[in-house]
């Protein structure tokens, strides 16, 4: 069983030098490795002098680069669907063929294929790990949630029996001028809702997948790294360490550099103080760019020499039902979340959990769907919801 790690975190932190020196260190241990970039801004051929595409291009011995063409994964696999829902526009034929495209591209359907693309490699089992370099955390979190988000609304859209759309394409063809999808399309979609459901396993996998955020000493930076910490728990993904980039080394003997020194040393307090409970890296801020393998190197040397770094680091439980006297209880856990920018409410067998402006569905087990939300608290970064 292979070992998947996604690194995310703001733009401009340093997650892709972070995540190639993993990917170099892995290689050097006799790790067969695939570094995985599924930023539509991609890095990876700069950092590494060399050029990268949609497919695995080997590197240096037992590594392996790709930077993900989303839209290239979407041809190869959706190419039915987006031809049966262009022919479910009554208009079709009229539209300029562009436009067409972006009409039936459901917003981040894109994105999703590459974590299919990621899904397809992990299931050829031809490499020990895979590394993946992700977007910014806010597109990051977009991409993580959508496959669960996308298998809802097929649950709800697609419940259509092959029959029943025998009856009525005929119906919809003459009446109402549109065509609703052939079974060539019902296929794929069903073949895509059953991906999604592995792909959905693979990254909740907690023995498999896990998710590692990076960051700097910088206020703006701080915040928003609490703030990932707290969607990643929502959500579900098992984040299990934290890489604090770009530290300003003691021995700077500049006096540019000493306001500087400070104020990182009170956001690395800081960050010390509130992510107690996953292991911490810290990379110091070198003097030359980063580039290519034997600049990665020295990173490795100085900051990720832990024999055990591509192991789980922390397994967190962030969902957990439980039998109280009255009924059952459901704890979430939510670090960081702040009461005001809360919202909780039942719709059907899910309730929906939204914190500021990311919100999700939790489907309530068969056995407690006679139950009612009773109230629910919200602390120390814990949210009970309890049902009698």
């Amino acid at each position: 069983m292979g070992r998947v790690i996604i690194f995310t975190g703001k733009g401009g932190v340093g997650k892709t030098t972070v995540a190639a020196a993993h990917a170099v260190k892995a290689a050097k241990d006799g790790k067969k490795t695939l570094v995985v970039s599924t930023d539509m801004a991609h890095n990876l051929s700069d950092l590494f002098m060399k050029e990268i595409k949609e497919e695995p291009v080997e590197i240096k011995n037992n590594l392996w680069a790709l930077e993900i063409d989303s839209n290239y994964e979407m041809g190869r696999h959706y190419g039915s669907i987006v031809e049966a829902f262009k022919k479910m526009l009554p208009y079709g034929s009229g539209v300029d063929g562009e436009v067409l495209e972006d009409i039936v591209v459901f917003p981040g359907i894109e994105e999703l294929f590459s974590l299919l693309k990621i899904k397809e490699i992990y299931d050829q089992n031809t490499f020990d790990l895979i590394i993946v370099d992700c977007a910014p955390t806010g597109e990051t979190l977009s991409l993580l949630k959508f496959p669960e988000l996308f298998s809802w609304y097929m649950e709800r859209f697609f419940p259509i029996e092959k029959v029943a759309m025998k009856i009525l394409r005929p119906i919809s063809k003459v009446a109402f001028k549109l065509e609703l999808p052939d079974e060539l399309a019902m296929n794929d979609i069903e073949k895509l809702y059953v991906k999604l459901g592995s792909l959905q396993n693979l990254l909740k996998n907690r023995e498999v997948c896990s998710v590692r955020l990076v960051t700097i000493p910088e206020k703006m930076v701080v915040e928003e790294t609490k703030r990932s910490y707290m969607y990643l728990n929502l959500y579900n993904f098992n984040v299990d360490g934290l890489y604090i980039n770009r530290i300003i080394p003691e021995n700077v003997d500049n006096h540019f550099f000493d306001q500087w020194k400070e104020i990182q040393k009170n956001y690395l307090e800081e960050i010390n103080s509130v992510f107690t409970n996953i292991p911490i890296y810290k990379i110091k801020w070198y003097e030359v760019d980063i580039n290519g393998v034997g600049a990665l190197e020295r990173i490795i040397e100085d900051s990720l020499d832990d024999r055990n770094i591509f192991k789980v680091l922390k397994t967190i439980i962030n969902e957990t039902f439980e039998k109280t006297e009255k009924g059952y209880r459901l704890d979430v856990y939510v670090p960081f979340a702040d009461k005001r920018e809360f919202d909780l409410f039942e719709s059907g067998s899910d309730i929906i959990v939204k914190i500021g402006n990311f919100k999700r569905n939790i489907p309530i087990p068969h056995t407690i769907k006679k139950y009612s939300i009773a109230s629910a608290q919200l602390n120390n970064g814990a949210l009970s919801i309890y049902f009698e």
